[in-house]
């Protein structure tokens, strides 16, 4: 008979932390934070349709510094879950499935959307702004 004093599953106070793992919870959560923050660009261009005085008062919430912030995580969002997934399509193809390339690719994926949010932020700060 089965020893039952041993647990059913594993669970978090085990596992070490990588970044295989958490590279697929924040593909999940950029997933999701994707869906909400086009909220932000529905909001947006439902105001612009509404009229100047109304997209004038969304330019200056979405300006405001928590509209900065809020903007600037939905752009990484975009840019990592775009990384991960082209990181995932190379794997169905049948590559990458070592365990050093799997962990160099995570790395690559966070690095890369880190560095293309600098980017476009860098380039839409020094072309006038946001509002």
């Amino acid at each position: 008979m089965a020893d039952m004093h041993r647990p059913l599953s594993p669970h978090l106070q085990i596992y070490r932390w990588q970044v295989q793992m958490v590279s697929s919870i924040l593909h999940r959560a950029t997933g999701i934070a994707l869906a909400v923050g086009s909220v932000l660009v529905v909001c947006g261009l439902l105001q612009l349709a509404a009229g100047e005085e109304s997209f004038n008062h969304y330019k200056s919430l979405i300006g405001s510094p928590v509209g900065m912030v809020l903007l600037v995580g939905w752009s990484w969002a975009l840019f990592y879950h775009l990384c991960n997934g082209i990181r995932h399509l190379v794997q169905d193809a049948g590559l990458g499935y070592g365990i050093a390339q799997f962990v160099r690719s995570s790395w690559l994926s966070l690095a890369v959307s880190i560095v293309l949010t600098v980017l476009v932020w860098a380039w839409v700060l020094m072309a006038g702004g946001v509002a």
